[in-house]
């Protein structure tokens, strides 16, 4: 059966949501549109701007903000109308429970004083509703920047952030959300794209090799590394900086994972200039908790993962219209050729970043250096423009 045949009725909404009953959904769930409305940039979620009547609540007044640069905050207005952001998750993803568990860790960093963008809640009480059979949450919009480029005194200040993120993120385990495991970001995925047929005749073979090969380095290097509630999709596009500090925004894919899963998502790149951020970051990260050296040699095997685990989330969602309109070279014989590739090259990269273990056997794609991959390599729904929860 394709997925277009096992399409359900929420699922048909989704893709047809349109301003109207986007407004309607709203209303019903007690507040007053303006009818202002703008679709903003999500592959994933449905996501819209919308301006509603009455005056900013107390949140205004206790967001995170202030001159210390660790503090950040969502700027929310304080006339008689004001800005929303509302998101429609996608159906079949997250349950009520685990959506819900996103929204009180979010709460939980911001009653730590860590400056997130945080649910609102509706007027009959709490911060989740229902229309048509999809979830949807507001958030109050935020202002500033989008990271263009870290320094020095940037990553500091994240590498402090991120540290107390996780501070909060280890008091006590998630109960509902996911667990970052090799068997949810490579077998899964690998299961999917070969029961569909994605994968070309010629290049299942290799795919799965370097696939299993990455699945017994993680595990190899993961006995000893404690897991915690992360950000799990903490790189910059996901930042904005309101003028007073950077705040964190997106915490849709919020986990347990590994500490170093934020840290390389944030700087993932590998040139020196990187890797002193790197240094900086951990510097300041470590006044606020421990972070073993030895964890590091994650990096490499989570990069491989998160080629395997995104090549399926696309996959999944192909029959969504949004997918294939952004991603037109997705599934072509090119871009599995470039995907097994890139695989292959990162599993090599596995005995560089840990010579004790011996990546000899590993299927190497050529003899050459592999070419310095950007952020739109790691995070395909990357934009520039600025990007609200």
């Amino acid at each position: 059966m394709s997925p277009r045949e096992n399409r359900t009725d929420e699922t048909e909404f989704f893709f047809k949501l349109t301003p109207e009953r986007v407004l309607e959904a709203v209303e019903a769930g007690g507040f007053a549109p303006t009818g202002h409305w703008q679709i903003l940039n999500s592959l994933e979620n449905r996501v819209y701007d919308l301006r509603i009547f009455g005056d900013s609540e107390s949140e205004a007044s206790d967001a995170p903000g202030g001159p210390d640069p660790d503090q950040g905050g969502p700027h929310i207005e304080d006339a008689g109308e004001r800005h929303v952001i509302v998101k429609f998750y996608r159906p079949g993803r997250w349950s009520a429970d685990q959506i819900l568990e996103e929204h009180s860790f979010l709460n939980e960093l911001h009653a730590a004083e860590i400056p997130v963008c945080y649910p609102m809640e509706f007027p009959g009480g709490g911060t989740l509703r229902e229309t048509e059979g999809i979830f949807f949450a507001i958030w109050p919009r935020t202002g500033g920047r989008p990271c263009d480029e870290l320094g020095e005194e940037q990553a500091a200040i994240l590498g402090r952030l991120v540290a107390r993120i996780h501070n909060v993120g280890e008091a006590y385990p998630a109960r509902h959300r996911l667990t970052l495991t090799p068997d949810l970001y490579a077998h899964q995925p690998l299961d999917y794209l070969e029961r569909h047929e994605f994968l070309p005749v010629h290049l299942a073979k290799r795919y799965r090799a370097a696939v299993e090969t990455t699945v017994e380095y993680y595990n190899m290097l993961i006995k000893d590394v404690p897991l915690i509630r992360i950000h799990g999709d903490c790189h910059a596009g996901n930042l904005l900086n309101a003028g007073q500090g950077w705040f964190f925004l997106d915490f849709d894919d919020f986990l347990t994972g590994p500490a170093v899963q934020d840290l390389w998502m944030l700087l993932p790149a590998r040139d020196p200039h990187s890797l002193r951020l790197r240094e900086i970051f951990l510097e300041e990260y470590r006044r606020f908790r421990d972070f073993p050296e030895h964890w590091l040699r994650l990096i490499e095997p989570l990069r491989a993962l998160r080629f395997i685990h995104y090549a399926a989330w696309v996959a999944r969602r192909w029959e969504d219209p949004a997918f294939p309109a952004a991603l037109p070279h997705f599934g072509t014989i090119d871009y599995w050729e470039n995907e097994t590739r890139d695989l292959e090259e990162q599993v090599e990269r596995f005995g560089d970043e840990n010579p004790e273990l011996s990546t000899s056997s590993g299927p190497a794609a050529d003899g050459g250096a592999a070419e310095e991959l950007t952020n739109k390599d790691f995070f395909w729904d990357w934009d520039d423009s600025e990007k609200p929860d």
